[in-house]
């Protein structure tokens, strides 16, 4: 090899070395040397070396740095020239916003180009990246692809919420489709149009028309939107499609240096009256950017309601919107009549900050009122909430929050309260919101006074009501006066809201002084105690207890589901003794023995009212009355309620048993048995069975008693004893001895009759001894009746037969024949007696005389024999 060829190679293999030495070391001098071309204080940083995949250079990773501030990251990164045209492809490029505050703007150029001649320096390319994504808007992130020749350029954009397809061709850009997927948007928005874009790309379109149609859940009816304008001039008009107005109609100007939106008119139909409103609003310097633009607009509402007509008006700047630092203010005033509410606002404020996170500071005066009527029933006097100091932000609430309601309603009476906290970046479920509550008012129904207070808090997703007091000075209504009842809580009542961890509980007590009766007799002082625990206030479980001294204590559990309220009582056995202060000393009833025990199961919801089921037993009662002693007394009731329906005798019938009653006569054996329904119908009667006593050595039986009525009812006597109704009734003018039977049919719902065709009969002889001094007194009065009566002093009865009718007046008709052997002189005469009779048997159970009523029914109705016999010397 000659020395030629030897220095060559040595100078090829120097080149190689170099070559390689560059791309080993690209990281370091690349990022350097494209500094030269960036703005200042930027920069781009390489994950590793490129390096040739198929045919391309490929990049794993480009930084591009502002100051510290990362502003663009792309990774993958490929280039290739194939078929004529560059071809470059990212898998993902991702710009954050925040940064682009940090580029120097650089310094203008005398002769901008224009819009032809930008499109002449591309090349033919096509760029695809896999995601493109725009932060803090990332939900808007999305698959570009980007067609470019010097002729036509077209853009390709598909993401979950967003799709565009668009094409430029010199001026003429063609918005093929827009599609966007908003939140509270029940379809896609579709925008589709046409611009003719300005010579130079930093001037407005020349022309355009744009349209749109969208879906709104608040909004039944579909949307058109339609933008237009020609040079400097333009007009905004969304219509909806069944609305014979337009819902927003906004014609604006441009200039250089000025914004204008100018008459511009909104109207809302769907509210529950038609709301409508005009619109200004102007921006100048707006060609400066948005943080050098000084806006100034105003929004009016129109409304009219109860207490005329309306006009609410929010009045906007003069003031600035910055992505940094906003100072916007703003002024809401004016009264707003609703259907049947009153607004009237002053709520001066400004919004601060970051436009992307602005706050609303509520200046001192801030304040909104409010009357008018509330759910039908409530007048509201007035209601305030003093706002000044609170702000609103993106992160909530916060400062002290105040509310004050007067209020009135017509039966009810009044009432104030009072909501006074303070509330620190507070949303529902974040941040923190803590109050104290107070109030008074007066329940006029009850005539009592009521008195409330407590405090609470909402600390993220923990509502917690940690103190809680109120109740009435007393409570009178009717009959019944209750002193001084008030419920507190005796544990915090707890609502954590988390789904992770669901929990719901607390305690409180109910207690109140005497329960006074008019009629007599109180309930002693009493406490409820109930305690929940649960998921939340729509699914929890309850327990407590009711006690009133002596009396209880009686048990409740169950279940409330949100819909449902589920629970079970039980009151376990005990004396019957306690109860004696509920009854009224002038009752003179003395409990002497007994016990009462219970058990119900209910259930309550909105759908189907209250449905209840259960049992109650009194055992072995034993009660004194001043004439009257009940021994043995046994009760049991078996019950349903469904559909404001009572069904007595579930299993079994509603039972009565008396062992004895007590009285001038004595009543043994007492039964009566009851089942059916109540209220009752055709189809669903009552029937009272079984009822039978023993009394007078006999028997009064009723077999059944169904209601409503359909048949009478047969009260039935047997072998009643005379005698012993005559010693019972301490009848002295008279002695009886034998027995009767009778029947009774017993009508309730008759359109006339209480008892109809009913009779009375002796079963055997009977036997009539009248008081001498009876008998003389009325042969002194009456000679007629005298000569009769002689036949009556002593009397056997063979045969008596009467029928009775009453009215459902009282008015009772009589008609009776007696047949018997009287004894006279010695001899024994046959005797017949006649007897009809007419009389108000209510009147007469009041003002009974027996005796004076038996001595004129004598003397009118006795008739002389019209044989007389010889009495047999072998008669008895």
């Amino acid at each position: 090899m000659t020395r030629r060829w030897k220095r060559a190679l040595a100078a090829l293999m120097a080149v190689v070395l170099l070559i390689v030495g560059l791309l080993l070391s690209v990281t370091q001098w690349l990022p350097r040397l494209a500094g030269v071309w960036l703005p200042a204080d930027t920069a781009i940083a390489l994950d590793g070396n490129p390096r040739l995949r198929h045919g391309a250079l490929v990049l794993p990773g480009v930084h591009y740095y502002a100051g510290d501030c990362e502003l663009a990251v792309v990774s993958n990164v490929a280039l290739r020239y194939a078929d004529g045209r560059w071809q470059a492809s990212a898998d993902r490029l991702q710009i954050d916003s925040a940064c682009a505050s940090r580029l120097e703007s650089g310094p203008a150029s005398d002769a901008p180009r224009t819009l032809a001649e930008w499109q002449q320096m591309l090349p033919a390319a096509r760029v695809t990246l896999g995601q493109l994504t725009l932060l803090p808007w990332a939900d808007w992130a999305g698959e570009l692809a980007l067609d470019l020749d010097p002729q036509r350029q077209r853009l390709h954009y598909q993401g979950k919420n967003i799709a565009l397809e668009a094409e430029l061709n010199q001026q003429q850009l063609t918005l093929r489709s827009l599609s966007l997927q908003a939140p509270g948007v029940a379809r896609p928005v579709a925008v589709s149009g046409e611009l003719t874009l300005p010579r130079l790309p930093g001037d407005l379109p020349q022309t355009g028309a744009l349209h749109g149609a969208l879906r709104l859940d608040a909004i039944p009816d579909p949307l058109r939107l339609e933008l237009n304008w020609q040079q400097q001039q333009g007009q905004l008009r969304v219509v909806a499609e069944n609305q014979p107005a337009p819902l927003l109609t906004l014609p604006w100007q441009i200039s250089p240096q000025t914004l204008t939106l100018q008459q511009g008119q909104w109207n809302w139909p769907y509210a529950a009256q038609p709301l409508s409103g005009g619109i200004t609003l102007t921006a100048d310097g707006w060609r400066q950017g948005l943080e050098a633009a000084q806006i100034a607009g105003r929004l009016n509402l129109l409304t009219a309601g109860r207490g005329g007509k309306g006009n609410v008006v929010l009045n906007v700047g003069p003031g600035r919107l910055d992505f940094t630092d906003s100072r916007l203010p703003l002024r809401l005033t004016g009264d707003s009549k609703l259907a049947q509410l009153q607004f009237y606002a002053s709520l001066p404020g400004e919004l601060r900050g970051p436009l992307l996170n602005p706050v609303l500071q509520l200046q001192p005066g801030a304040l909104l009122r409010m009357k008018g009527r509330l759910l039908d029933t409530l007048e509201v006097d007035e209601a305030r909430w003093p706002l000044a100091g609170v702000t609103l932000a993106a992160s909530g609430i916060s400062g002290r929050l105040q509310a004050i309601l007067s209020a009135h309603n017509g039966d009810l009476g009044r009432f104030r309260l009072h909501l006074d906290g303070r509330a620190r970046d507070f949303w529902p479920d974040k941040g923190e919101w803590g109050w104290g509550y107070w109030g008074e008012g007066r329940l006029t129904p009850l005539a009592a006074k009521w008195d409330v207070s407590g405090q609470g808090r909402w600390q993220d997703t923990l509502i917690a009501l940690d103190s809680l007091s109120t109740g009435f000075d007393r409570l009178s209504y009717g009959s019944v006066s209750m002193a001084a009842p008030r419920l507190t809580l005796t544990q915090p009542v707890l609502w954590q809201r988390d789904p992770r961890q669901a929990a719901f509980g607390g305690a409180l007590s109910l207690k109140s002084g005497e329960t006074r009766f008019s009629a007599g007799g109180f309930l002693p002082p009493s406490t409820l105690t109930l305690t929940v625990k649960g998921r939340d206030p729509a699914d929890f479980l309850y327990q407590g207890a009711l006690q009133a001294q002596q009396i209880g204590p009686v048990q409740v559990r169950g279940r409330w589901d949100g819909a449902r309220l589920r629970g079970q009582l039980w009151w376990p056995q005990q004396s019957l003794r306690v109860f004696q202060p509920l009854l009224a000393p002038d009752l003179k009833l003395a409990i002497q023995s007994g016990t009462l025990k219970a058990q119900v199961a209910f259930s309550a919801a909105a759908d189907q009212g209250l449905e209840a089921g259960g049992h109650l037993l009194v055992g072995n009662g034993e009660l004194r009355l001043p004439d009257n002693e009940f021994h043995g007394v046994d009760f049991s009731l078996p019950f349903r309620l469904a559909s404001h329906r009572w069904y007595f005798g579930t299993h079994g019938p509603v039972a009565l048993r008396i062992k004895q009653i007590a009285n001038q006569f004595t009543l043994e054996n007492v039964t009566a048995d009851l089942q059916g329904w109540y209220p009752w119908s055709t189809t669903r009667p009552l029937r009272l069975s079984n009822v039978s006593l023993d009394l007078l050595g006999g028997q009064l039986s009723l077999a059944s008693l169904q209601l409503p009525q359909t048949e009478a009812a047969t009260v039935r006597l047997r072998q009643l004893s005379l005698s012993e109704l005559v010693s019972a009734i301490k009848l002295k003018q008279i002695a009886l001895s034998g027995r009767i039977n009778a029947a009774l049919p017993l009508w309730l719902n008759n359109s006339r009759w209480l008892v109809k065709e009913g009779w009375v009969a002796n079963s055997g002889e009977i036997t009539v001894r009248m008081d001498k001094q009876i008998a003389d007194a009325i042969s002194s009065n009456n000679m007629a009746a005298g000569a009769a009566i002689d036949w009556l002093r002593y009397m056997q009865v063979t045969r008596s037969w009467a029928t009775l009718d009453i009215d459902n007046l009282g008015l009772m008709t009589l008609t009776a024949k007696v047949d018997g052997t009287s004894r006279f002189s010695d001899k024994d005469q046959r005797v017949a007696l006649n007897y009809t009779q007419q009389e108000n048997l209510f009147q007469l159970w009041r003002s009974l005389r027996f005796g004076d009523n038996l001595q004129s029914w004598v003397e009118d109705n006795a008739t002389l024999p019209t044989q007389k016999e010889k009495r047999n010397d072998n008669a008895n």
